[in-house]
């Protein structure tokens, strides 16, 4: 599901975790200072107690107007301030909030590297932290660069148009290549030359594009038709393509080839096309602001201490991977048929209360796979899961939800509702009135009201689901309104791109004569 298991760095964080405590140490915190010209900590004479500092108060140094700060600088300012900030992308697997409890690879890591900092720098009692600060994708080196984050931990390719911007560590990779997966709607592919005139799908801030462009130069030249790029939503990672091509959502995507390595014998429908290849020896690093010798220094003194090991990590991959809700394939025969019988009436009601009626789908899909006949324990009846009682109350007014037509009715008149009564805020954007009226759907309203008046006292948006609102969530009531949200935008995507197929495939026929107008 969207930004549910996303794990760009796999081999150096299992790496770490597989080395453990044991794993061969640098010289002592005193000898690295020497090595490096640091000045030595200060030691207290023979047989003179060490008179220590109480340490300070460290609760002002998470507020979220002390995380907010924006501050650069090398590592000995970061030291100084007692902080060490790490970007990443927000996803279950990577990087995630459960029951309030933060999880995932990149927490590891950094658990890792503060570990490390303050045994550097003999930080015994007074120590540095190392805090994580997840943001959207296309967000990871403007804030680095604005200083709203020291450290990038996202999985990000080195490339030289990176280079002119910003800095790497030492690669935490063998070289890799990015390589096309398939899965079961993919119609057969010779090679790379198959995919000229096709569409691929990727993000417009991944390297990939730039992959693309290079690939397309290459069959232009062959005087063969470019791959058609569509770009994605930033908020798509690369392991929620995979999941998508897996259940046939997708035709294909482009991904690193290692971390398909993660995904063996978690989806079983993938294809790894190892001969259809647009980059090859590319490298992951670590990013940081240039001109920051210090910080490169100790992180690639960190890294390079870290073997990666052939322990691939059951345990790992059991804790963050396996144990979640995958979503299901919308478009399989079956389900797309329940789709296309359902849609007028979807299409009716999403007209009648402005709610575009995709997306609308997309939750029927969600709560009951557009199944009229699901009942839940609760007594939740129909497509859209509705109890009774809410559908017969007066703001929603709708009786016999156990007939279709009433309940899809009812369904979308109470997002309807809770959209005009919760987020009619003009500050909002028209998607996010929606996604976030969905949350309360899931969540219910007044907690809704909470998460956003806590995501604004934080510094996130609260007029914006993804990467604000939503991260509160998890951090308040877990991961199940995070997953119910992201699995209805997925499923809304994959429609919209099912149906921009059908109008080109039609008008492909028209043209052709085959079909009139």
């Amino acid at each position: 599901m969207m930004r549910i298991m996303k794990l760009i760095h796999l081999p150096l964080v299992l790496a770490i975790l597989a080395c453990g405590d044991d794993a061969p140490q640098a010289d002592s915190p005193a000898t690295e200072a020497a090595q490096a010209g640091r000045p030595l900590a200060a030691t207290p004479a023979d047989g003179v107690a060490e008179r220590v500092a109480p340490a300070p108060d460290e609760t002002a140094m998470f507020t979220p107007a002390a995380l907010k700060t924006r501050r650069l600088g090398d590592l000995d300012a970061m030291v100084q301030a007692r902080m060490i900030r790490v970007l990443t992308v927000y996803g279950l697997g990577r990087y995630y909030l459960d029951d309030g409890q933060e999880k995932g690879l990149v927490k590891e890591s950094a658990d890792r590297l503060q570990k490390f900092i303050n045994r550097r720098y003999e930080r015994d009692n007074v120590k540095v932290h190392v805090v994580i600060i997840p943001v959207a994708r296309n967000q990871l080196i403007p804030a680095l660069l604005e200083g709203r984050g020291d450290i990038i931990d996202a999985g990000l390719t080195i490339t030289g148009q990176r280079r002119d911007a910003i800095d790497f560590s030492i690669p935490v990779t063998k070289a890799l290549s990015e390589i096309l997966v398939t899965g079961p709607s993919a119609p057969a592919l010779s090679g790379l030359e198959d995919l000229s005139g096709r569409e691929v799908f990727v993000r417009e801030s991944s390297s990939y594009r730039q992959s693309v462009a290079a690939s397309n130069e290459r069959l232009l030249r062959a005087g063969k038709a470019p791959i058609e790029v569509v770009p994605v939503t930033e908020v798509l990672e690369d392991d929620d393509l995979i999941e998508m091509v897996n259940g046939g959502l997708l035709p294909w995507a482009i991904v690193d080839d290692y971390k398909l390595q993660l995904w063996d014998g978690v989806f079983n429908e993938l294809v790894v096309r190892k001969d259809i290849v647009f980059r090859s020896g590319g490298r992951i690093g670590w990013a940081f602001r240039r001109d920051s010798p210090l910080l490169r220094e100790a992180l690639n003194e960190f890294l390079a201490g870290i073997r990666q090991g052939t322990l691939i990590g059951n345990i790992l991959i059991n804790r963050y991977i396996r144990d979640f809700d995958w979503s299901a394939n919308a478009l399989e025969a079956e389900h797309y048929g329940r789709f296309a019988q359902l849609e007028e009436i979807f299409r009716k009601y999403g007209e009648q209360y402005g709610i575009e009626y995709l997306l609308a789908a997309a939750q029927g899909y969600q709560e009951s796979r557009l199944d009229q006949s699901a009942r839940s324990d609760a007594g939740a009846i129909g497509v859209m899961q509705l109890l009774p009682s809410t559908a017969a109350d007066p703001k929603v007014g709708i009786h016999n939800i156990d007939e279709v037509d009433a309940n899809i009715h009812a369904g979308v008149k109470y997002v309807d509702y809770l959209r005009d009564r919760y987020f009619s805020d003009p500050d909002i954007d028209t998607l996010n009135r929606t996604l976030l009226a969905l949350a309360a759907y899931n969540a219910g309203p007044a907690r809704m009201i909470n998460l956003r008046r806590k995501a604004a006292q934080q510094g996130y948006d609260p007029n914006v689901w993804f990467d604000n609102v939503e991260l509160i969530a998890a951090q308040e009531i877990g991961r199940e309104t995070v997953q119910y949200v992201a699995n209805i935008y997925k499923y809304y995507l994959a429609y919209r791109m099912s149906a921009a197929q059908g109008v080109r495939r039609q008008a492909a026929r028209q043209k052709a004569g085959i079909e009139q107008e």
